[in-house]
Parts: C-alpha cells; sequence; structure tokens
C-alpha cells in the first residue's frame, strides 16, 4: 500500500532568496485524491523549469533508486501546474499530475540521501536549483487500526478508528499468495471507512527455496475451498464493530476469480469488485496438482473440485525463463480455452446469479490471461440478466491494475516475464480503477442500497 501523508505541514525548502516554491495542495491521502495539485511558483514568466523526481522503493529486500524528470515552461503568472501543464521535454507526455512518479526509472548508483518510501522533487532553472519539497510516503494510516486475525492465518482486520458499525469488504489477492497483497489492501480500504479482512488463501515457496511464509496454508493452488468464506462471515458476526449484513469483496486476479465465484455461490454477499478477472475457473498448479495432461482445478464448493479449463503449453512457456525468450502467461491460457471448449462452458463462472452490484476491470494488453475480454463477457452476462454492473476496459492497460497510479509502472515488461500495458496506460487505469471502486463500494455498501438488495432476495 502506498499513502501520502498529509502534505500541508510538511516543510517547504526553497534555494533561492525570490520565493519559488513547490507546493502541494491535497487531501489528506494523496494517492487516492481525485484532483490533487502539484505546482511549482513564483517562477519569472514563461521561464523553463526541469523538474526531477527521485525515490527509493525497496525491491527483493533492497533499496533501488528510481527517478524522472521533465522540462515545463511557465505561464505567464510564473506557475507551473504539473495537472495543468504537459512537459515540453521529459519521461512522460501530457498534463497529468501523476506522470513524475509513474515514469520513474531505476538507475545505477547508490540509493539516493532520501528514506524508503520518501520522493524528492527538485525544481532548476537555468541549471540552478530553485525549489526543492520531499513528499513522504507511508505504509501506515495512524486513523488505522490493524489486528491479526488468529482464526485465518496470516489475516489482517483493519478498520478506521473512530467508533460505529462499518460495512466489511474482504481483499483477496493474486497468484503471489502469501499475506502482503491482501493485507496492503484491506489497509487501503480501511483508510477509506470501510472495515476490511485481508485473507492470505495460498502460500507458496519462493523460487528456489523451501521455506513458506504461512505453512498452514496451501502451497499448491489446487482446489481452494470458496467455501471457506462463510467462516470468515461468522467470525465478522461475532464482532460489534462490523455490519455482517454489508459484505463486499474486493478480489485481484486469482483472488477476482475466487470473488467471482463466490458471488454466484453465497447468497450473503452485497457487493463484488473483481480487477483483472476470470470469466472461468481455469487448472491449478504445484506439486499437488496432479499428473501432466490431467491437471486439477484452481477451486473447490462443498468439498468438491469446480469444472476448470486446462492449460496448453504451459511447460514450454516457462522455457523462456531459461532461454530469454518473452514468457507470456496469457498463451496457454487461451491455447487451452481454445482447445477444449467443452471445458471451458462448463468452467464458466454463472456471475449473472449475483444479484448484487458488481464491478469488474480488465486490460485489453493482459499478458497474464485476457482480461479485458473476460471482464468485458461477465459484464454482457450481467446486463443481459439485468443485474448492476459496472465495467471498465482500458486497451492500453494490462495485469497490473490494482494501484493508485502513484508507483513506478515503467518496469512491468522489463524482463522476460511479461504483464503487458505501456506504462501511461497502466498508471491512468490504476487511478480510474482505484477511484470508481471507492465510489462504487461506498454506493454499494450504503445502508439503503443494502435494505433494497436485502427486499428482492
Amino acid at each position: 500500500m502506498t499513502r501520502l501523508l498529509p502534505l500541508a505541514f510538511l516543510s517547504l525548502l526553497c534555494l533561492h532568496a525570490a520565493a519559488q516554491t513547490i507546493r502541494v495542495s491535497t487531501p489528506a491521502v494523496l494517492a487516492a485524491a481525485d484532483s490533487p495539485a502539484i505546482t511549482i511558483e513564483g517562477l519569472p514568466p514563461h521561464a523553463r523549469v526541469a523538474l526531477v523526481a527521485e525515490r527509493v522503493v525497496i525491491e527483493r529486500g533492497a533499496p533501488v533508486r528510481y527517478r524522472a524528470g521533465a522540462d515545463f515552461v511557465a505561464g505567464a503568472d510564473g506557475i507551473v501546474d504539473l495537472g495543468r501543464d504537459a512537459p515540453v521535454a521529459g519521461s512522460y507526455r501530457g498534463a497529468d499530475v501523476r506522470g513524475l512518479f509513474w515514469s520513474m526509472v531505476p538507475i545505477a548508483g547508490a540509493a539516493a540521501a532520501t528514506e524508503a518510501g520518501v520522493a524528492r522533487m527538485t525544481a532548476t532553472v537555468d541549471g540552478k536549483p530553485v525549489a526543492s519539497r520531499d513528499l513522504r510516503f507511508d505504509q501506515d494510516d495512524p486513523q488505522v487500526q490493524v489486528e491479526p486475525v488468529a482464526a485465518f492465518p496470516g489475516a489482517v482486520f483493519a478498520r478506521p478508528r473512530t467508533a460505529g458499525r462499518r460495512p466489511v469488504v474482504i481483499a483477496l489477492g493474486g497468484s503471489e499468495g502469501g499475506a502482503r497483497s491482501a493485507r496492503e489492501l484491506a489497509m487501503r480500504l480501511a483508510a477509506h471507512g470501510f472495515a476490511a479482512v485481508g485473507l492470505p488463501y495460498y502460500s507458496p515457496a519462493a523460487p528456489g527455496r523451501t521455506e513458506r511464509e504461512l505453512p498452514a496454508l496451501p502451497a499448491s493452488f489446487v482446489e481452494i475451498p470458496v467455501d471457506r468464506l462463510n467462516q470468515v462471515r461468522d467470525w465478522l458476526a461475532a464482532r460489534d464493530d462490523v455490519d455482517d449484513g454489508r459484505i463486499a469483496l474486493y478480489g485481484v486476479s486469482k483472488g477476482a476469480e475466487f470473488a467471482l465465484v463466490a458471488a454466484s455461490r453465497l447468497t450473503w454477499l452485497s457487493a463484488v469488485v473483481a480487477i483483472v478477472p476470470s470469466d472461468v475457473v481455469w487448472q491449478g498448479w504445484g506439486q499437488d496438482a496432479g499428473a501432466t495432461g490431467a491437471g486439477r482445478s484452481s477451486f473447490s464448493f462443498g468439498g468438491k473440485p469446480l469444472p476448470f479449463v486446462p492449460n496448453l503449453g504451459f511447460q514450454q512457456e516457462l522455457e523462456g525463463f531459461r532461454t530469454g525468450a518473452p514468457v507470456r502467461y496469457r498463451r496457454p491460457m487461451e491455447k487451452g480455452r481454445a482447445a477444449f471448449p467443452q471445458a471451458a462452458l462448463a468452467a464458466r463462472i454463472r456471475v449473472e446469479d449475483f444479484e448484487g452490484p458488481m464491478l469488474v476491470a480488465g486490460g485489453g494488453d493482459d499478458q497474464m490471461w485476457d482480461s479485458g475480454a473476460m471482464a468485458q463477457n461477465i459484464a454482457e452476462r450481467r446486463l443481459e440478466a439485468g443485474r448492476p454492473t459496472v465495467s471498465l476496459v482500458f486497451p492500453d492497460g494490462g495485469h497490473m491494475l490494482n494501484g493508485t497510479g502513484w508507483e513506478p509502472t515503467t518496469q512491468y515488461d522489463a524482463g522476460v516475464f511479461k504483464l503487458g500495458g505501456t506504462p501511461e496506460g497502466n498508471a491512468r487505469a490504476q487511478a480510474e480503477v482505484w477511484r470508481e471502486a471507492l465510489a462504487f463500494l461506498h454506493r454499494a455498501l450504503a445502508a439503503d442500497a443494502n435494505a433494497a438488495l436485502a427486499a428482492r432476495r
């Protein structure tokens, strides 16, 4: 999770006698703000100013220095407004307040003087620095309390510190497994007024290693029990600080597949958000997945495996990690779906059976699986059934749509493993998906909306 602390109170360093400043005007959580403003003020009219942003990102436990830069021409008022003004040169094009952040690339050399989680912006005119500002990113919102959930390995419960019975969102991460994705998503949701459960359900060993983060969870993505969510609901019902009559699922990638299967079978859910989803259940993987050519399902319900679509040529695709050829998981999945149409029909998730509202978001250039087309399939089936649905499909978006648009997006396709989309397309999609998902959840989990849904049931 990435959050910018309230910036109105951060110190500002002006390096020239003239009153050039970098000013940030934003709500407390910049990463989720609809219209933050970042301006450089006090410049000579029509002056050319170079703006550089730099930060340290922790990758695989080590600090990596990232940087982006762009040149602007100040207006007659001596102001450059990142949300209004397009750069005349630099790492991104077009007016975009997030542009300097998502367009960062790793650079060689020692880590910058700033600590991890701090972005330093420096403005330069005629080769001389005129203003600098540190923007602090932080993982922890002091207004959110987080506690472990002993009943579910690796799970956390997050909620605002203010009193009141809150609607609940259960966050489900993807095929990366472990606790981090679900935990960070739960904390982000809690910062916006929801109670949230970050629920890990799968914990593989890292490549080349045997130890696992959560040994109590499955090591293979095989027949994950969807109806385990009933136990989560029972746990929530025993609490007096949540409204267990207003529960939504927020799933990403395989977590979206999980969420849609659950929505098609569990009548107590109020709403679903499915980011880069699948419209079918796919073959599982791992040491418990079965012999080559047979395979086992990713998910189960009531102790029985669900019908699934087999992959075709997955091992050949993985050869790219050895040879350096591009690895696109989408290809063996599309080959399997094309080769086994009857299996695809049997594995289709009956999204139209869910009566509540649903939001789906997919990328047209997703190289993990074709989430854009599958999101469209889901929306069409639900609209045909008269079910309330929000569909967001981004032609230049890839698989990494679960963000806020402030993190660097330039490295998603840098190695042999491809996730798809353009850096700009992914960043803009992330910002829109997060904004729309929050608005959707606030509408869908409002007390009057759930009363109407209960009446229909």
